[in-house]
């Protein structure tokens, strides 16, 4: 059978604000997790998962992105030729990863806000539904996030959230979802998000993470949400507020996500991050928990 979704958009627009001042030069997308940059670990993702249609959506100052993934033959044969062979070809993979993933680029338009980029990258999409998966969420699970939410959908031909367990004092930072009914195995069928409620005031005890299965009526909602924005000007477009409008009359569901979330997106969890992947890593583990343990990561 044809995959149910095959294509998704990540946008990747943002200033990185509360990276700053890392991020003046580098775009936050760009900075290293483990081995390789934020963005690419998105796209391994979605690419496990099936994808093969990946929009970027980009503004200025991101060429860095579009460099990362493009072919680079000159550089493959100056390693080959030094006898960098294992460099060589780490090079040539992240170029056929961004081929099977048929990544194209898109700069954004529009008003502020993060339903922009979905809004404009959703007009060469049709009637398809479409991932959508923030660049500087990175996932470790045995089955990936984009494929539990392809699964969700599946089952319910409906769009999808991904949610994570929610500690109740940590509701301030997150949308919260009403949940109407629990399903099962993770599925939950929701009636909206309230936005960053205090723990009291907290419907459920999920948190709305980055991730989406988006439908065409929810792109309707941000078309209709971006028309009242050029009459008042005032606002932004939000992804979450589309959703709600959606929600109002039409089912929605979340999928609790299994597997470990890691955000970028500030300076604590990014060094948290930093930190999860390095000591996961089979040579500098070691070292990093030399460090911790006795002040000293000198090899032995």
């Amino acid at each position: 059978m044809p995959p149910t979704i095959r294509r998704a958009v990540i946008p990747a627009a943002g200033l990185g604000s509360r990276l700053l001042p890392l991020t003046r030069a580098t775009p936050k997308e760009m900075l290293p997790v483990g081995d390789k940059p934020v963005i690419e670990h998105t796209v391994r993702e979605l690419v496990a998962s099936g994808i093969t249609d990946i929009t970027i959506v980009v503004s200025g100052g991101k060429a860095l992105i579009q460099d990362h993934f493009r072919p680079n033959p000159e550089l493959v044969e100056q390693l080959r030729a030094a006898g960098k062979t294992a460099y060589a070809a780490a090079v040539e993979e992240v170029s056929e990863l961004a081929a099977q993933g048929h990544i194209t680029y898109l700069d954004q338009h529009g008003p502020y806000g993060n339903g922009t980029p979905v809004l404009n990258a959703a007009r060469n999409f049709g009637d398809e539904p479409m991932l959508v998966l923030w660049p500087d969420d990175v996932f470790v699970a045995e089955v990936p996030r984009a494929q539990q939410l392809i699964r969700a959908f599946e089952a319910t031909n409906c769009p999808v959230l991904a949610l994570m367990p929610m500690a109740p004092e940590d509701s301030g930072r997150y949308g919260v979802p009403v949940v109407r009914e629990d399903l099962g195995e993770g599925l939950l069928r929701i009636t909206g998000l309230v936005e960053k409620p205090k723990p009291a005031d907290a419907p459920s005890a999920y948190a709305a993470i980055g991730g989406y299965v988006i439908t065409p009526g929810i792109i309707d909602e941000l078309g209709e949400q971006t028309r009242r924005w050029y009459e008042h000007r005032q606002g932004e477009i939000y992804l979450t507020d589309a959703i709600n409008a959606y929600a109002a009359g039409r089912a929605v569901y979340g999928q609790v996500i299994s597997g470990r979330w890691y955000d970028t997106g500030n300076p604590a969890d990014y060094l948290v991050a930093q930190m999860a992947f390095a000591l996961a890593h089979p040579e500098y583990g070691p070292l990093l928990r030399r460090l911790v343990e006795n002040g000293d990561a000198a090899r032995p």
